[in-house]
């Protein structure tokens, strides 16, 4: 072997000499004298040594000392045993991929550690979730430890997430005896917004009806076994029963997703004894059923009432070792302090110590709260004035530290709204098609009114929704004279606003139906809903009320509220909606802003001079412009200080307690006022003191809030032009 080059170490020299005086030289090959080193990476490489196409293209220019050593930590070597072929590395049973491109290696190529790094890109967080949700439910399958569980998922975070877990958890256990099944039950109701948003929920179920297709291939009852676990959901109260309306219209009608919807709903939910028999329905499975925990919570509450004894009840509570059921304590023992008032106060303290001492923590006391408020109204049928009771309750405990009211839904103290049967509803909805089609030939609205009187005497809160309901329905279906008219009707029939919204919200709920005959029946609501605002019928929060009720991704609800609210933003939104369908609820055209205020001072003008009340009302009513009111305000008031009059005032007053003018409009009225004091007072020198005593008057009478605030008034003392 040629050794010229010089790039052989002395000892390798010698080992070569020491080979060839050895070997015989008739039976081995010149290429087998060839050294056999070892191949560490630090060991020195033949230039001659085999390389790849591209790694010999690439090499072929470099020079001989350039070429003496690569770091690349790939081995050199050529494949024994038949793998491979010309140019390739690597034994038959190599399978370490761990290789590194160096960049200070002569061979690096910046394009190879770009293709590598692209080869794939999972999403590395998801796949993670995965595997490590996957590992909890075996676990929590074998251990049965709910609030370990717990635990973990929430250290594994990632709430974003949650939509797996929950669809994993299902899954798994779909294929596995009732002893799972009802545990994942359970799992899920301790999770449900302690460690899960009610969003996540919600997705996950969605997703598992989705892939029904999917699980069928595997699990052939999984239509009915998913239907169950829907169906337990819905009775566990994780899931609402609109789940399956709204998840019906996303599915393709041939899906197995929906005969998992239909099933839910006819064999399990439509059931009589529904809720009991879903609970029970993998009974046997767990030494300790739902109904057997609420069985226990109810006892030793009521033994607590009887005997006081607050630590016989904590350690009931102990031992019922369900500390993510806890809410269902808190829940109980407000119905019972409900419906008995005499054991009010000892429940509340057993609460508030709970609470204090750590048996019951911060989120299951909210979330027993959140489920007695969902439960309220059907509370109501055998606990009068419930909500009433109920509020008091939230406040007391709020008051005294131990429930964050922040976590809990809005609950406002509404009167009780009557119930009516069917044949009631039926036989008043066709005298209301009557009443409603003599209007629009005759356009009297007083004697709407007296109709409407006569048939709704109770004044019940259902029947004045139906009625809503079917006027804009009629109006619907006919021209803008008639659209007008109903608008004009609803602004006077002074409904209360809570009935209007059920009107609508009834109106859009059957809005599939109505688009069959009336293809624009998402800008006609939109557009009612918009002109109800506009006139005061509804304040804009009414609007977000609506919402909740009949929103869905998608659904017409979401779109008419879209609409709705893009309307009311737009410019002079108030003239445009008001004149809609032609404004005054006839052919005729809406009137102008300049007529409107020079019929105010008008009618003003009259009354002071010794008119009637009723009269001046009627005329304010006529004008058909309730959201234009603040101008009656405003010009009553500046009349008043000019004249030191209050015969006005006492207009202001009628107006205000029968409902004419709203406390929205008479602050409006105020605020223009306070804008224009300082061109006032060039006329009437103690005009900013009148009106400051009246400001007060205003709040005695509850006409304005406390919160209005007279700023110009402030600051012109301050600068002592008072």
């Amino acid at each position: 072997m040629d050794f010229s080059e010089g790039y052989v170490s002395n000892e390798h020299r010698e080992l070569h000499r020491s080979a060839s005086e050895s070997a015989d030289p008739l039976s081995v090959s010149p290429l087998q004298l060839a050294p056999k080193s070892s191949r560490s990476p630090e060991s020195a490489r033949s230039p001659k040594s085999p390389r790849s196409p591209k790694v010999q293209g690439k090499c072929s220019s470099l020079s001989p000392r350039t070429h003496k050593q690569s770091h690349s930590q790939k081995d050199g070597r050529p494949k024994k045993g038949g793998s491979g072929g010309k140019g390739t590395w690597g034994g038959l049973l190599d399978t370490d991929d761990s290789s590194v491109l160096d960049p200070h290696d002569p061979n690096y190529d910046s394009s190879e550690e770009y293709d590598h790094s692209n080869e794939k890109k999972p999403n590395t967080e998801l796949e993670s979730y995965k595997k490590k949700a996957t590992i909890i439910v075996e676990e929590y399958f074998a251990t049965d430890d709910v609030v370990a569980t717990m635990n973990e998922v929430k250290e594994l975070g990632k709430p974003e997430y949650g939509y797996y877990f929950v669809k994993k958890l299902v899954s798994m256990s779909m294929d596995r005896h009732d002893k799972e099944k009802e545990m994942a039950a359970i799992l899920l109701s301790a999770l449900y917004a302690d460690v899960f948003d009610p969003a996540q929920v919600y997705k996950g179920f969605s997703k598992l009806v989705e892939s029904t297709d999917d699980l069928i291939v595997d699990i052939p009852d999984a239509v009915e076994v998913l239907a169950l676990f829907i169906a337990r959901a819905v009775v566990d109260d994780i899931l609402p029963p609109a789940f399956l309306k709204k998840q019906m219209a996303y599915l393709a009608k041939d899906s197995k997703g929906v005969d998992v919807l239909k099933k839910t709903e006819k064999s399990y939910l439509a059931a009589p004894l529904h809720a009991e028999i879903i609970e029970r329905c993998w009974r046997g499975s767990k030494n300790t059923t739902v109904d057997d925990v609420k069985a226990k919570i109810n006892n030793f509450l009521k033994e607590y009432v009887v005997s006081g004894d607050k630590k016989e009840a904590f350690r009931c509570i102990k031992d019922l070792k369900v500390p993510f059921f806890h809410h269902e304590i808190v829940k109980r023992a407000l119905i019972m302090a409900m419906e008995r008032r005499q054991a009010e106060s000892p429940l509340l303290d057993l609460l508030k110590e709970a609470a204090e001492e750590g048996f019951i923590n911060t989120s299951q006391m909210s979330k027993g709260f959140s489920r007695l408020i969902d439960t309220v109204d059907d509370l109501s049928l055998d606990i009068p004035n419930a909500r009433g009771i109920l509020q008091k309750l939230i406040s007391k405990a709020a008051s005294e530290g131990w429930l964050c009211v922040s976590s809990l839904k809005s609950l406002s103290v509404e009167p009780e709204k009557n119930t009516i049967e069917d044949s009631a509803a039926k036989s008043f909805k066709v005298k209301t098609q009557s009443i409603i089609q003599e209007y629009f030939l005759s356009g009297d609205i007083l004697e709407v009114n007296s109709c409407i009187e006569q048939e709704n005497s109770k004044n019940c809160a259902a029947l004045n929704a139906i009625f809503v309901k079917k006027l804009i329905t009629l109006a619907m279906d006919r021209k803008n004279r008639e659209k007008e008219m109903a608008s004009v009707l609803l602004s006077s029939l002074c409904f209360p606003a809570d009935d209007v919204v059920s009107g609508f919200v009834m109106l859009i709920e059957s809005a599939d139906d109505t688009a069959l005959d009336n293809p624009v029946v998402v800008e006609d609501l939109a557009m009612f809903l918009a002109r109800a605002v506009v006139d005061e019928v509804l304040a804009p929060q009414h609007l977000e009320e609506i919402g909740t009720q009949c929103l869905g991704p998608g659904s017409i609800g979401s779109r008419v509220l879209q609409m709705t609210k893009s309307l009311l933003k737009a410019r002079l939104a108030g003239e445009r909606i008001l004149r809609c369908w032609g404004g005054g609820g006839s052919s005729r055209p809406g009137w102008a802003f300049e007529d409107v205020k020079d019929m105010i001072g008008k009618l003003l003008e009259e009354y002071e001079s010794g008119g009637e009340i009723k009269e001046a009302c009627r005329c304010m009513k006529e004008l058909g412009m309730p959201f234009f009111h603040h101008e009656v305000v405003k010009k009553a008031l500046v009349t008043t200080i000019e004249k030191k009059n209050e015969r006005l005032w006492g207009l202001l007053k009628e107006c205000f307690e029968s409902g004419l003018i709203t406390l929205n409009q008479m602050a409006k009225g105020f605020g223009r006022v306070a804008e224009s004091l300082d061109d006032l007072a060039l006329d009437v020198p103690d005009a900013k003191n009148q009106f400051a005593y009246y400001v007060e008057r205003a709040k005695t009478n509850g006409w304005l809030d406390n919160s209005f605030s007279f700023t110009k008034q402030e600051h012109a003392t301050e600068n002592g032009t008072h």
